[in-house]
């Protein structure tokens, strides 16, 4: 288990934070909460194509709902000679339900997207049984995802 940039993602993800990060046509990132129970592997995570696609083989945690990333930021560092996308944490306040297994990052174009059009960026362990008080999810400091030269 591991954090992951999808494979329909790599060398993108930075255009779609910086399109979430202007808002162009409503464009957000969503977080969606994976349930525990019967995850796929990190390879077939990372080889979906939509929300959708995920979801066809995962169970959605929906008790602590998707929620919107705030304080998207898109970032290019010369001194680095690298990208990156950052943004606020995400906290679920009274967390209920499931325990879960991982985070979806993905992206949504118009803000209110069917999950068909939503295209997962990264994928992030995240296994938490939440018991009613807030769970927080917290973006590194270096941010969701950074692309940079091997």
């Amino acid at each position: 288990m591991a954090d992951l940039v999808t494979n329909v993602a790599k060398g993108r993800f930075v255009h779609y934070g910086a399109t979430a990060q202007a808002g162009t046509g409503g464009a957000k990132l969503v977080a969606v909460v994976l349930a525990a129970a019967s995850l796929p592997t990190d390879d077939a995570l990372q080889d979906a194509d939509t929300l959708a696609a995920i979801l066809a083989t995962a169970t959605e945690q929906t008790a602590m709902g998707r929620k919107v990333l705030t304080g998207v930021t898109a970032a290019v560092n010369d001194t680095t000679n690298s990208a990156s996308v950052d943004a606020a944490d995400v906290t679920w306040t009274a967390a209920s339900g499931p325990a879960t297994g991982k985070l979806v990052i993905a992206f949504d174009p118009t803000g209110s997207s069917a999950d068909s059009a939503l295209i997962p960026l990264t994928v992030h362990d995240f296994a938490v049984t939440p018991d009613g008080t807030d769970i927080t999810a917290q973006i590194a400091t270096a941010g969701l995802a950074v692309a940079e030269n091997a």
